[in-house]
């Protein structure tokens, strides 16, 4: 196995090289290492997606990751597609895609989604937006309820931290998350369909603008002695841990140190970006912020 992410090229111009010391380094890792990946208490034996979680949610797809792509998405929504593949700006290719989420589940129509007068909750307005300002604002607040149980469905990875963490079954913290979920989703149009969508046109954009590329290089602050379970030290220095279903990172390694005791490096796959706060110009505050679905991971210390 063999990983190159990094945005070095080799000398004739073809693919990149793996000398870059700050990439995935796949060759001197064991295969029983690179093997690992989230225990089954933590994934589901079923997804939505052209991969098992046990394969999406392993070390060897951060090392060598491949396309995730939602069950029906691109079949149903190509014509969007097709349209934004002809724009070359990508402010107007943010437009474009947010006309489209408008028309496409009519965000601005409430009574057209089921809304009446009587209706004992209007929930019309959390759209996609929304859901994405309340995670950065408060990822553990209902939107990041709603955000990990649409990661659980569609890539079968168990949430494994909500405001605490989480035990298995039907212990009372999991009861309330998924409580909290449910609430979250209530009288809502197609929130996870949308979400759906919104997947799909982050990786569009991801491999527009950063074409080539298998990676990116980001920062998460942690504190605490548990803040991530480590699985195992590996050859190069780093450690395989494993994230929760999803996680904030960024791309600023000084803004990763204002939330935490301790900042971790990561080779992030592009294809684990759910969504990032630069996706959305004009729509979106947030200081560099992505959400990075979770599985083992290789981190290094940086701090």
């Amino acid at each position: 196995m063999t990983d190159f992410c990094s945005d070095d090229r080799a000398s004739d111009g073809g693919i990149p090289c793996d000398k870059t010391p700050t990439i995935c380094r796949a060759t001197n890792i064991p295969p029983a290492l690179a093997r690992l990946s989230a225990p089954p208490a933590a994934r589901l034996p079923v997804n939505r997606c052209n991969l098992p979680a046990e394969a999406l949610a392993s070390l060897a797809f951060q090392l060598a990751p491949v396309d995730l792509e939602v069950d029906g998405v691109q079949p149903l929504h190509r014509p969007l597609f097709e349209r934004l593949s002809l724009v070359d700006d990508a402010t107007a290719r943010a437009q474009l895609f947010m006309h489209y989420m408008t028309a496409h589940f009519l965000l601005d129509d409430a009574p057209a989604q089921g809304l009446t007068e009587h209706a004992r909750i209007d929930r019309s307005r959390l759209d996609y937006l929304r859901l994405l300002r309340g995670w950065l604002f408060d990822s553990e607040g209902r939107e990041g309820a709603v955000l990990k149980s649409w990661v659980e469905s569609r890539f079968g990875l168990l949430t494994g931290f909500h405001r605490g963490p989480l035990g298995d079954g039907d212990c009372p913290a999991r009861t309330a998350f998924e409580h909290e979920r449910a609430a979250g989703l209530y009288g809502t149009g197609a929130l996870e369909a949308q979400v759906d969508l919104l997947y799909a046109y982050a990786q569009h954009e991801l491999a527009r603008r950063h074409a080539g590329k298998r990676h990116l290089t980001l920062y998460r602050g942690i504190s605490g002695r548990d803040a991530l379970a480590t699985l195992a030290p590996l050859p190069d220095g780093r450690n395989a841990v494993l994230l929760n279903n999803l996680s904030s990172f960024s791309a600023s390694r000084e803004r990763a140190g204002e939330f935490g005791d301790r900042v971790m490096e990561c080779a992030v796959p592009l294809p684990k970006v759910l969504a990032f706060a630069r996706l959305l110009p004009g729509r979106l505050q947030g200081e560099d912020e992505y959400l990075v679905i979770g599985g083992v991971a290789a981190v290094r210390r940086v701090d």
